[in-house]
Order: structure tokens, then sequence, then C-alpha cells
């Protein structure tokens, strides 16, 4: 009992740190950061996903646009995460691994990865989702040929085993700031957005929605658009934070809702337009093969 209170001390303590040091990064200007132009900076928190992620990693490897690199934040992994990525750092000086110090966490470590980004282009690959073989190539054709600076794809569904089970995911061809605060539509893997029209981003320490409080960022500064071509997997897996009961996602996205400052009656109200947004969503952009 003793151990259980300290840890949750000093996890409190480690989440007020976090919460400190956002608040001074995020007083960096835009002119202030170094980018290089034309590359893909590639977000990508692990913990436990030695099954799946050397598939990730070739997927990315594979890209037809190879302007970009990998940044892997391990948030302490303990199966063998660290010696499959080992294996392909030293062999593409493209990917780079970092390991902090406690779990802390996807958020945390998506803070870092963004932190020591250097392209241009921001894009988000979880550590057991594929990437298809032209995925950067045709998102950023679509996004510069449109003057767009924040972008989304469809998506497909894939089992453990990476076999289709039929589900493709789409959403909303533009999607503006009210659009993004009734539901999350973009799918993390397929979002890219361009680094020099906002400050530097960072999130939370909240364990889930930290995705969703990222585009709600963005979207302070451009609207969203889709680009319609379906270029990412997502791995669907028994017992992922993305499986938890509908009352558990419930409480997730009012506390998400909290975190941006907003009352509780607006959290509650914002939770209420999610959740009727989730049942439109599978009713006119989720299809079943």
């Amino acid at each position: 009992m003793k151990k259980e209170k300290k840890e949750e001390r000093e996890n409190r303590e480690e989440i007020k740190k976090e919460r400190k040091k956002i608040g001074k990064i995020e007083a960096i200007k835009r002119n202030q950061r170094k980018v290089e132009k034309g590359k893909v900076s590639i977000i990508t928190p692990a913990y436990n996903c030695g099954a799946f992620i050397e598939e990730t990693i070739r997927s990315v490897q594979n890209q037809t646009y190879g302007n970009w690199e990998l940044l892997i934040v391990d948030d302490c992994s303990t199966d063998n995460t660290n010696k499959i990525v080992s294996r392909y750092v030293s062999g593409d000086s493209r990917i780079k691994y970092f390991r902090l110090d406690r779990s802390s966490g996807a958020a945390v470590a998506r803070n870092v990865a963004l932190r020591k980004a250097s392209g241009e282009w921001i894009a988000f690959l979880d550590s057991d989702d594929l990437w298809d073989d032209k995925k950067l190539e045709t998102q950023l054709a679509f996004m510069e040929g449109n003057d767009i600076s924040f972008s989304y794809t469809p998506y497909r569904e894939i089992n453990e085993q990476s076999e289709e089970t039929g589900v493709i995911v789409r959403g909303p061809k533009r999607i503006s700031k009210f659009g993004m605060m009734a539901y999350c539509w973009p799918g993390c893997l397929t979002v890219m957005y361009n680094a020099n029209e906002v400050p530097l981003l960072q999130i939370p320490p909240i364990r889930k929605n930290n995705d969703y409080i990222m585009w709600l960022k963005l979207i302070r500064y451009m609207d969203c658009y889709l680009c319609p071509v379906i270029l990412a997997s997502y791995r669907k897996r028994a017992g992922s934070i993305s499986n938890q009961s509908k009352l558990s996602l419930v409480k997730w996205h009012y506390n998400m809702f909290k975190e941006l400052g907003i009352s509780g009656m607006g959290s509650f109200w914002h939770t209420f337009v999610n959740l009727v947004c989730g049942v439109f969503k599978k009713i006119i952009y989720v299809s079943n093969k």
C-alpha cells in the first residue's frame, strides 16, 4: 500500500513537471524554430510493441518519398522493443530512438519526439500501425498542390495478424474548428501538418485522447482537409486503450475537455455531442467491403 501511494505521488509530481515544461516550450515562437524544408518528421511513441514495430518501421522504409526521419520514443517497454529498434537504428540514419527515464504515457513520448523533430512536415504513426508505400508521396502532393497545411486520409482496419478486416474509415472533406470540437474525425496514423504554420505542438500528459487534443490545438490555426486516398492500416488489437468500454470513453472525453479549460457543464455538452457524432460517423463514414 505504501509503495502504491509513493508511486502515485511520484506520478503526480512527474505530471506537474511535464505541465510546467509544456508551458515553457509552447512559448517558443514559430520563427525561432529551425526546420528542414521538405523533410517529414514521423512521430512514433512505443510501448511493448515488439510483436509489431518491425513491420511498422519497414512500412516507413518502403516509402517512395525518402526525405523523412522516424522518431521512436520508447515509454520504458519491458519486451524486446529496444532490441528490434536498435537493429534498424544502426542500419538507417533516418531512424532515431529515444527512451524515457520512466513510463509516462504516449502523450509525453509524443512531446519528446515533437521537440526533437527537424522536419517541415509532421506526421504520426503509432508503433503497431502501417503505412502504404506511397503514403507520404501522395499526401504531400495533395497538400502542396492544394495549398493545405493540415490533412488526414481514410484508413483500413487490420487485425493482429495484419489481415484486413474489411472495415474502411473515412471522414468529412473539410473539418473546421467547430467540426473538430464536435468529434475527433482524423485517425492519428493519417495526420500530417506543416510545422511552419504553428508554434511547437505540445500536449498535456493524459493517457487517453491526447491525439484529439493535438488536433484541437492545430485547428485553431488552419482547417483540416481529407486527402481522399486510403493510405494507412490501423491495427485493431484486443485490450488496447481504443477498445475500452463506452463508459470509460465517456469519462476520458469529459476529462479531456476539462483539460482544455472548458467548464464542467461545457465538458458534459461536448462529450454528448461527441457521442452523437460517433454514431453519425459509423453510419456515414465507416464501411465494410
